[in-house]
Formats: structure tokens, sequence, C-alpha cells
């Protein structure tokens, strides 16, 4: 098991949230991988831009077609929602359309920290 994962294992059991731990550089490499299928930081494709997404509120992309269960949700992407989103989307907003999920939280926590990181960038 690698330093990441037994890093990510205690945080976790000490209750500290897992994302606090990402590596965005890893975060840009899983993004490019497995995201830019159906996103792009600076353009809208099947799903939303996502620069600005942390803090931002779920379904306020102006020029993009939601579903009507995110647009409707009333959530804010907070760190720990992102996290709740990605390893769920349809646990966390039944009805919605991202039909992807991350199952590791290491991986949730990079591809967040990455998010943060382009989030501050302007």
């Amino acid at each position: 098991m690698n330093i990441r994962c037994v890093a990510a294992m205690l945080l976790t059991l000490s209750g500290v949230p897992v994302y606090a731990a990402g590596d965005a550089g890893r975060g840009a490499e899983l993004y490019e991988a497995r995201c830019t299928g159906c996103h792009s930081l600076d353009a809208n494709r099947v799903g939303p831009l996502h620069r600005g997404v942390v803090g931002r509120r779920a379904g306020s992309v102006t020029d993009f077609a939601y579903s009507p269960a995110l647009r409707k949700s009333k959530l804010t992407w907070t760190e720990a929602n992102l996290d709740r989103w990605l390893a769920n989307p349809e646990a966390l907003v039944p009805g919605q359309k991202m039909g992807y999920s991350v199952a590791e939280a290491v991986d949730r926590a990079d591809l967040i920290a990455y998010l943060r990181r382009e989030t501050s960038t302007p």
C-alpha cells in the first residue's frame, strides 16, 4: 500500500476529510484521463465547465442545460459536497444526469484539490 493511501486512511479514521490531503498535480492527471470526455475547465460540453466550481451553486452556469433535479438541489459545491457527488452522484441528487463516479477516496481528494486550485486560478 502506498503512502498516500495510508495517509488517506489515517485521515478518514481521524475524522479529517480526505480531500484535505489532495494532490492537485495528480488531480490534474486524473481530470485529464477521467473527466475531459464530458467536461472542460473553461467550456460547457456534455457536462458544465469546471473552472470556479468550488463555492459555486450547483446548477448555476447560465448557458448549461442541467437536469431539473440538479437545478432544484440548492447545493453549493463545497469540497465535502464535491466528495459526496464524485462518490455517488445519484445518492446526493436523485434524478441528476451524471453517470460516472469515483470510487477511491484518494482519487476524489486529488480531483477536488485540482478543482480547488483551478477555482482560485484567474
